[in-house]
């Protein structure tokens, strides 16, 4: 018997069942098989080693109900037993069988696959993998450190990003990884200056007659200004102008802008547009209907997001990405290079419908953004090779919000992928090189369009198509340190359904074996298995996307987690204060022991 290929729990049950010692590393287990050659104590005789070796292959027996939370799954009916261990029971318990079970039955059970199903499958046991919350907390930090010194974020095509990048490569090549770093050129707006956003109220004291209000000689006039970042933020793909109080440009109130009759006459005017239901209209529509109707400059209205969460008596801006290709057909093929996009706070919206739709006020907008151009992000891999080209990959995104440090999103899911890394290199150490490749990414230009994900699919498309096993997308998989406060609810889906009921059995492992760690989360569970667009299928919204429906011949299988509880999502205040790297650990311990047993075995 070649012990070596058997997992630690599994050559524990062998020693087990010969009254051997189960302790000790996995080498000592192996010679102390090896030292031993007697047969499997077995009243019936069964093979030595017929249970652990079908462990390897056999899927675990999952309940097939509706997916749900991790408290509903329960234990499934029938009971434990492999087939030798049926057709082994004494004959008079197999004449009571008879006797219970009806003709028809009773005809069938002759079939080994009847009653291996009659009885339950064996579960797979797996080895949970382990999860260093001060490692992972640590790495998280690092990357924030690496933010913009005043704006805070590691955007895309910035050197804020460039330098993520290059951390992450060279922690997976410290690591033992063979590391990679691919660019791509894509479309990216680069802010050039700091935004200004102010009002001005006209004094009553003009120094001379022809004097114009807010000019330079209205002796009282009162100016509002605002905070970039705290008050109003850039939104994706914005233009530029420089729009002076003295300019006197008009400010109109379009509502939600969802109609279009609303669009009618906004020309050469400054349009503020209220959310006032989240999802009425998105960045991109909104950005098309000011570029068709030569709006001067868009303003969106947040009252809508984070109303009183991060700030008390506020809703505050948050950043959205905005689709180009669809703003370029509304333009006539080109970005509207000069029209400022900005969303504001609801106190910053109420003060400028109060001052200056509604009073005699005038609005000052400074932009200075490239959105016409293209700029480089980075994708970092680490890759273990394994003895096939069959892959299995984890990724999350290293770029963030242009606002804000990104703790969350996705520092979290970044921090997590170097922890995931780390885990598994050192279980490389143990047991040797795996089976399938193991890859492991970040992507640099998701915030504005998933750029790094799709670019990199797109140029390995052809790997991808014959090799891709697995592919798993932290983005936030993280639930708030304020559990009590703010939920604790973490959400595990994917699709494919062999897939998830290995990670439902996974969990169920995870909350037996740590409960002080599980019982502390609500984990649910989902599977999504229609095709893009379909009423089932999965959020196009993050890095999974281009590999569940970017392949050409095929859908990718993918495993996602989200999590809950991040009101700071897209603003100033996504930083370390709120941080929970216990949470990672869930998904980290799940996820990452599913691809361990997918990298050393054929399942």
């Amino acid at each position: 018997m070649n012990w070596a290929i058997l997992t630690v729990p599994e050559l524990k049950k062998a020693l087990h069942e010969r009254d051997l010692p189960v302790s000790g590393k996995k080498a000592d287990l192996i010679a102390r098989l090896k030292k031993s050659d007697a047969p499997v104590a077995s009243t019936h005789d069964a093979p030595a080693t017929s249970s652990s070796v079908a462990k390897t292959t056999t899927p675990p027996s999952v309940s097939t109900d509706s997916d749900g939370p991790l408290g509903g799954l329960g234990e499934e009916g029938g009971l434990r037993r492999s087939y030798a261990k049926v057709v082994a029971l004494p004959v008079p318990v197999l004449a009571l069988i008879a006797v219970l079970l009806s003709s028809t039955i009773l005809v069938a059970i002759i079939q080994p696959e009847f009653v291996m199903n009659l009885f339950g499958e064996e579960e797979i046991e797996y080895e949970l993998i382990e999860f260093d919350a001060d490692r992972a907390r640590g790495y998280a930090q690092s990357l924030v450190d690496l933010g913009h010194p005043q704006y805070k974020g590691r955007m895309s095509g910035s050197a804020e990003e460039g330098n993520a990048a290059s951390m992450i490569m060279d922690n997976f090549s410290a690591m033992g990884y063979q590391a990679t770093l691919e660019e791509f050129d894509v479309p990216m707006f680069e802010i050039m200056d700091d935004p200004e956003l102010a009002i001005c109220l006209p004094g009553s004291v003009l120094l001379y007659s022809n004097s114009q209000p807010c000019g330079f000689l209205d002796a009282d006039q009162q100016v509002i200004s605002f905070d970039h970042r705290m008050d109003y933020v850039i939104q994706g793909f914005s233009g530029s102008a420089d729009i002076v109080f003295s300019d006197k440009i008009e400010v109109v109130s379009i509502g939600n802008g969802s109609e279009d009759e609303m669009w009618n006459d906004v020309t050469d005017k400054i349009v503020l547009v209220s959310l006032s239901g989240v999802g009425v209209s998105g960045n991109t529509n909104l950005y098309s209907k000011a570029a068709e109707n030569n709006a001067a400059a868009l303003i969106t209205w947040n009252g809508v997001y984070n109303c009183g969460k991060v700030e008390a008596d506020d809703c505050v801006p948050i950043f959205k990405g905005t689709g180009v290709d669809e703003v370029k057909t509304a333009n006539g093929g080109s970005m509207p290079f000069d029209i400022p996009f900005i969303m504001v706070s609801n106190d910053t919206g109420q003060a400028i419908q109060d001052n200056v739709v509604d009073g005699s006020g005038y609005l000052r907008i400074f932009t200075d953004v490239d959105n016409t151009n293209t700029r480089t992000i980075r994708v970092p891999c680490g890759t273990m090779y394994g003895d096939t080209t069959e892959l299995v990959m984890a990724g999350a995104h290293h770029d963030t919000v242009y606002s804000g440090p990104g703790a969350v999103d996705d520092t979290s899911g970044s921090a997590s992928i170097l922890e995931l890394a780390t885990q598994f290199a050192q279980i490389v150490e143990e047991k040797g090189q795996p089976k399938r490749t193991v890859k492991f990414c970040t992507w640099g230009g998701e915030e504005e369009g998933l750029y790094g994900s799709t670019a990199w699919v797109e140029k390995h498309q052809g790997e991808l198509e014959v090799d891709l096993r697995l592919y798993i997308n932290l983005d936030m998989n993280h639930a708030d340190k304020d559990l009590g406060e703010r939920g604790n609810s973490l959400s595990l889906f994917g699709n494919n359904a062999e897939d998830m009921k290995q990670i439902k059995a996974i969990a169920k492992q995870f909350q037996k074996e740590r409960p002080e760690i599980a019982d502390r989360y609500s984990i649910s569970f989902s599977t999504k298995t229609g095709e893009l667009g379909e009423a089932n299928a999965l959020p196009y919204n993050s890095d999974h996307g281009p590999f569940a429906y970017g392949l050409e011949e095929r859908n990718g299988d993918v495993l996602v987690c989200y999590g809950s509880g991040s009101y700071e999502y897209h603003t100033y205040a996504d930083d370390m204060t709120r941080f929970n790297e216990e949470s990672l650990g869930v998904s980290v311990v799940i996820y990452g022991t599913y691809l361990t047993k997918l990298a050393y075995t054929s399942l």
